[in-house]
Formats: structure tokens, C-alpha cells, sequence
């Protein structure tokens, strides 16, 4: 018996209504039991093998890409049943444009049809309360698909207990440059108004008054002062002994003997939550768990910064049009039994124990 007829046959058995009520009350009973353990809050799907499922299967390869929006489907209902919070994916590289135009200009067909459909039978994220957010770079879409993108994210705005990612089009490179563009431009012309309480000609005599009890050389500096008479001490013995510096963000005295004064914020208070906060991903959890697809083993200019460590990466070699419970489930498991392993390994006395 020939393969292809083994394939037939087990096609139509799975497709059978018997079969699919039962994989229909397993895949039940599959997720509640995962929900019994930790869920990752935040999981990241580069969606690979589009093209090559497509020629190994001998069919167009707009027709792998849109057998892989279908398996995002299956995916989300997935994670969202499970009670991940975020999902983001991979949907178009900014590197993609160097594909052949058919290519480049059927898939933003595609992805407009599937976020039309999003708006017009958005039953999933309504189901899962999830909002949609388009991450990359607007500027490179046609109008077209930016109106149906401006849509599909209004629509949506108002579900707050999930959100799904679609980085499209999208490199990490480019969105690290962004955040850090944006960081300086925010550190370098927004000016934060301050009052302090020494106008310039008290800085200035409090300075002399440390060199010494020199009459002459105050005498000498109030009278070229340019500030006006209120702001100057009547004498030495009053400016010495008013040493205190007053905190940065104190309130300005009332007596009028402050100066208003531009601060900008001090470059040397960037962090990395800064850096997080000028993301595309700015308000999302950190990344707890990545999966690629196609047997390819490495990130491909996604996620670079959000992949931290605490975030764990999985390559399956499945291609994305096949990816659905039963290869994710072993990934949740896997996940599950990390994180209890960790907080083993973090419970007081564990660590005296082992040394």
C-alpha cells in the first residue's frame, strides 16, 4: 500500500466527524491541564517555512503563506485559552522587500485580507478580549493597507485583557534605532523647568566666603554684581553659614531669592527600562518564550533586545503551516518544568544545601 494512500486514508479518518470531536474534547482537556501549572505571560512566534512547506507540498507559495495565517489562527485561540497575555509574531521582515515584487505584493494583499477579516469576524479576539497592535516601520506600507491596519487596531482598542503583536514590517535593528532616536530627541529637547534657590551672585560669594574672611574681594564682587540688591547678603558672616545644598527636585523659596533655570534631563539616567519604554513593545511583559519554526536556529533580526535572560528559545523543525497543540504542547511542558526547576533552585536554604 502506497504512502500517498496511507495519507488519504488517515486525512479522511482525522477529517471524519467522529475524530474531530474527539481531538476536539483531548485538545480540552490538554489546555486545562497546562492551566494547572505556570503560563508564560509573554510568547513570541517567528512563523518560518511558509515558502518551504509550500514546495515541498507543490503549491504556490501564496498559498503556504496563507496556510500559515491559518495556523495563526489555531495558535492564538491556543496561547489566549491557555492565558498568555501577549503574542507577538513575526509577520513581515523589512528584508522581505528584497524578495520578487509577486511575492512582496502578495503578501501585503494577504495580510490585508486576513486583517479584514480580523475586523469583519474578529470573534477570537472578542472571545479573548485581545487587541491588536501593528509594529514596524508605517511608512513602508501602501495606503491600502495602512487604512486596513489603522482599522483593525481601532477596532480592537477597546479589548484590554489580551494583545497580539504583528511586527510587520519589522526588524529589531530597526525598532532598537527607533527607541534610541527617540530617547535622545525626548533627552535633548524636552527641557524640565527647575527653581533653585541661589541666584548667581549668592553662588558666587558663596564661593570667596570658602577662600577666607577676605573683606576687600566681597566688597569687589557685590559691587559688580549685576543681580538685583534683594538676591545679596548683607554680609559674609550670612553667606557661610547658609551651606545646605537643597535637593533637585525641592520646591523654590519663597523669599524671591531664587532663579528659574532650564534643566534637561542628565543623559547619564538612561537605562535599559528606559530603552524598554521607547520600544514598539513599550507596556508588554518581558519575553518569556520564543519558538521558531523550519528547523532554522536563530533569530533573524527579531526580538533581539526583548530576548533577555530569563527568555527561553525553542527551534522546532516543523515548518509553520504545520504547527498546532501537538507541537506546542511539549513547549509548554518544557517551559513548565524550567520554571519549576528555577524556583526550586531560588527557595532559601537550597543554595547552602548544594554547597
Amino acid at each position: 500500500m502506497s504512502d500517498l494512500y496511507l495519507s488519504r486514508i488517515r486525512r479522511w479518518f482525522l477529517n471524519s466527524p467522529p475524530a474531530e470531536w474527539a481531538l476536539c474534547r483531548l485538545r480540552e482537556v490538554l489546555i486545562g491541564a497546562l492551566t494547572q501549572g505556570p503560563i508564560p505571560r509573554h510568547v513570541a512566534f517567528e512563523m518560518d517555512g511558509n515558502r518551504r512547506y509550500a514546495r515541498s507540498h507543490k503549491i504556490e507559495t501564496i498559498e503556504g503563506h496563507h496556510l500559515g495565517f491559518e495556523a495563526l489562527a489555531r495558535v492564538l485561540e491556543i496561547c489566549y485559552k491557555c492565558g498568555v497575555k501577549v503574542v507577538t509574531v513575526y509577520a513581515f521582515s523589512i528584508e522581505n522587500f528584497n524578495r520578487p515584487k509577486y511575492e512582496v505584493d502578495g503578501l501585503m494583499q494577504l495580510a490585508k485580507m486576513k486583517l479584514e477579516q480580523l475586523i469583519q469576524h474578529g470573534e477570537l479576539l472578542e472571545r479573548y478580549g485581545a487587541s491588536v497592535r501593528v509594529l514596524g516601520q508605517r511608512d513602508l506600507m501602501s495606503p491600502d493597507v495602512l487604512e486596513v491596519v489603522d482599522r483593525a487596531v481601532a477596532t480592537t482598542k477597546h479589548n484590554k485583557t489580551a494583545i497580539l503583536n504583528i511586527c510587520f514590517p519589522y526588524t529589531s535593528r530597526e525598532e532598537i534605532t527607533t527607541a534610541i532616536r527617540s530617547t535622545v530627541e525626548e533627552y535633548s529637547t524636552t527641557p524640565r523647568p527647575h527653581s533653585t534657590p541661589f541666584s548667581q551672585s549668592r553662588i558666587t560669594q558663596k564661593i570667596l566666603s570658602k577662600q577666607g574672611d577676605n573683606t576687600e574681594l566681597l566688597s569687589s564682587i557685590r559691587e559688580s554684581s549685576p543681580s538685583p540688591p534683594e538676591s545679596r547678603f548683607d554680609d559674609a558672616e550670612s553667606i557661610s553659614s547658609s551651606s545646605a545644598t537643597l535637593h533637585p527636585d525641592s520646591p523654590p523659596l519663597k523669599s524671591g531669592a531664587g532663579e528659574n533655570v532650564t534643566i534637561y534631563p542628565n543623559a547619564e539616567n538612561i537605562t535599559a527600562e528606559t530603552i524598554d519604554n521607547h520600544l514598539y513593545t513599550a507596556g508588554c511583559p518581558p519575553l518569556d518564550l520564543f519558538v521558531r519554526t523550519s528547523g532554522v536556529e536563530r533569530l533573524s533580526d527579531f526580538m533581539l533586545w526583548q530576548c533577555h535572560q530569563d527568555t527561553h528559545i525553542f527551534f522546532l523543525k516543523c515548518f509553520w503551516p504545520e504547527f498546532d497543540l501537538w507541537h506546542f504542547l511539549p513547549v509548554l511542558v518544557e517551559w513548565q518544568r524550567r520554571q519549576k526547576q528555577r524556583d526550586q533552585d531560588e527557595k532559601p536554604g537550597r543554595r547552602v544545601k548544594q554547597a
